[in-house]
């Protein structure tokens, strides 16, 4: 294996984190501000790019991993996690928001995942992050992620996060199926990915669900969302309270009260 050999644990069930332990020697890396705790004799280093074994050590090869991560809407920098005691030691890294971690070995996928552009926490080191870009415009520009989505490949472990619950579903030669846009959260390099617009003026303009699906034919492998960040984010957006008021919604029967009182 190119890869570092990793253990880990995942807790929680909403708001989960994953223990990742590692022998000595080993390392991690990882998003920028994702770590929750790590146990003494463990290193920790920020470069620049995901400090794989094919990028470049030059100033250029540098640069051109920070520039990918730029373009995947990134940070600059990545983190990696050392152990450089003698026993096994074990740093923990967390989701940013309500959902799940999904852990994906690479090497019996493929040696590649393509994921949304945020979904990527942690892998062993070694693991490639790059970014896959869509050969179609339709899937660039109505896909929801547009051109550029995240790949992962190496032959390790990898971690990916993702809201509410996650359906792992696989697809027969030539299956087909409709997702939206949003919900997509990781798929094998062998699906094939596009969009399709919704039929019928009314349901396209008041069915909710937007303009375009996402359709993916198999074969391969398909993770999907119930809650992608973007609608959560939405929902507390429209409940937040207006010009220093009240939120939408509550207050219930003191509500009522309310439009009674002298103020």
């Amino acid at each position: 294996m190119n890869n570092h050999e990793i253990d880990y644990k995942i807790y929680g069930d909403d708001m989960q984190f994953v223990e990742v332990e590692l022998d000595p020697q080993e390392t991690v890396i990882a998003e920028a501000g994702s770590l929750m705790m790590m146990e003494d004799s463990i290193r920790m280093e920020t470069v620049f790019g995901d400090s794989s074994a094919g990028q470049g050590s030059g100033l250029m090869g540098k640069l051109l991993g920070a520039g990918k991560r730029v373009v995947t809407g990134e940070s600059l920098f990545m983190t990696t996690f050392t152990n450089e005691g003698s026993g096994k030691k074990h740093v923990s890294f967390a989701s940013p928001y309500p959902g799940k971690i999904i852990p994906m070995d690479l090497s019996e996928l493929g040696g590649k995942i393509i994921c949304q552009k945020d979904a990527f926490l942690a892998a062993a080191k070694g693991v490639s992050v790059g970014i896959e870009l869509q050969r179609k415009l339709g899937a660039g520009f109505f896909g929801g992620e547009g051109f550029i989505m995240q790949k992962l490949e190496g032959d390790g472990m990898s971690f990916v996060h993702a809201g509410g619950t996650i359906h792992k579903k696989t697809l027969a030669p030539g299956e087909l199926i409709r997702i939206d846009t949003g919900c997509l959260v990781a798929m094998t390099q062998d699906v094939h990915y596009d969009i399709e617009a919704v039929k019928g003026i009314k349901t396209a303009l008041f069915g909710g669900e937007g303009l375009f699906f996402a359709t993916l034919r198999g074969p391969g492998t398909v993770w999907v969302q119930s809650l992608p960040f973007s609608r959560l984010a939405s929902r507390v957006f429209a409940s937040a309270p207006q010009s220093g008021g009240s939120s939408k919604g509550e207050g219930g029967v003191g509500g009522l009260f309310n439009m009674f009182s002298d103020d």
